[in-house]
């Protein structure tokens, strides 16, 4: 066994009716020389009064991260002020988790999970439809921040459909490449719709089953490219927080972020309401670990373009990041790693809802 994922897990520590971080739960927990050694994942949250308790969970505990759930969501939905949060997200949550000695893997990433819409129907559905559960539409979450992408529910639009699977495509871009535990909810990478129901835990028929016969290929593809990318390269999954500084033995910070004109972001521009693209340099001579034989951990470095705009945006190679030797490595729009978003890695159009993955060549650097 793994591990545990304790469902509801805010309810194991109450003490009456509050919440106790300090709960007699964690101690024996924490003291058990087999589970203490084991993976821990909280739910963080329960139905009662101060249940909701993300990023407080104890040292040892990962915890399913709703707070990167909505932010995520709320970022590739076009939502404004949103820029400042979706970063922070993406880097780990360090907001949430960097402190007393928690790290990132303590931040279980997820867009959507068995509660809830699957990843087609987030972005097909407004409102959830859930009549076929007898309870007059009541039940499940009303609040699901999705956006149908011009139409509600089935449609024979090939642009909406493209639309939808863009956005789809971005969603798991950023979710496979966010620092932490991602989790993809099983379905999702053979675009599985539960016909807008997000509370399908009481249907045995089509709604909650998997159409293997309908399974989309190409999702399929696209998903498994993204696992194989963050598989293959550890500065997509740090064990240790950036630290936004110079690292030695390179020219560059560990990470850096940028405007889609080149210039580096100011605190100005992470509370522009209506900016939506932004880039993120990660330098692969900044991870800061050992592997198993001792040695330092070095990867490639990248830059990863986001727009969630609908219309596409011209990004700028930094001036500190131009003349290294980029190659483009993912393209969510189209979503094949082999045809290139820009005339050429220096500048270029980026489409509407997508992220670009570029790639400094042979090896890191200098």
């Amino acid at each position: 066994v793994d591990g545990f994922r304790f469902d509801l897990a805010s309810a194991l520590a109450r003490d009456l009716h509050d919440v106790d971080k300090l709960a007699s739960f964690f101690d024996l927990i924490h003291q058990d020389p087999v589970i203490s050694r084991v993976k821990l994942i909280a739910e963080p949250w329960d139905v009662g009064e101060g249940g909701y308790q993300v990023g407080n969970f104890p040292i040892l505990w990962s915890e399913w991260n709703a707070e990167y759930r909505d932010g995520v969501r709320d970022y590739w939905r076009g939502s404004e002020w949103t820029l400042a949060d979706f970063a922070s997200r993406f880097t780990g949550s360090s907001d949430l988790y960097g402190f007393a000695g928690r790290k990132p893997h303590a931040s279980v990433n997820f867009v959507t999970a068995h509660d809830g819409f699957t990843l087609r129907d987030l972005v097909s559905y407004n409102q959830k439809h859930n009549e076929a559960n007898l309870e007059g539409n009541r039940d499940g979450e009303s609040h699901n921040r999705s956006w149908n992408s011009g139409a509600e529910g089935p449609t024979d639009d090939p642009a909406i459909i493209a639309t939808r699977k863009k956005r789809a495509r971005a969603i798991l871009t950023t979710l496979m490449l966010s620092q932490g535990v991602p989790m993809l909810l099983g379905g999702d990478e053979i675009w599985r719709t539960q016909m807008g129901n997000n509370n399908a835990y009481c249907q045995d028929n089509e709604i909650a089953w998997y159409d293997w016969e309908s399974a989309d290929d190409e999702m399929l593809a696209f998903t498994s490219e993204l696992i194989r990318v963050r598989r293959d390269h550890p500065v997509f999954r740090r064990r240790r927080w950036f630290e936004g500084r110079s690292v030695r033995g390179s020219d560059h910070d560990d990470i850096a972020w940028y405007r889609n004109d080149g210039t580096r972001m100011t605190e100005a521009d992470w509370r522009k309401g209506y900016a939506k693209s932004l880039a993120v340099y990660l330098n692969g001579r900044g991870i800061q670990t050992t592997d198993a034989q001792g040695e330092r951990v070095v990867d490639d470095s990248f830059l990863v373009l986001f727009n969630a705009h609908w219309e596409s945006v011209r990004f700028t190679m930094p001036d500190e990041l131009a003349g290294l030797d980029w190659e483009i490595m993912l393209y969510s729009a189209t979503g094949l790693s082999d045809d290139l978003p820009v005339e050429s890695p220096e500048t270029g159009e980026l489409d509407g809802w997508s992220v670009a993955v570029l790639k400094k060549r042979n090896g890191v650097d200098s």
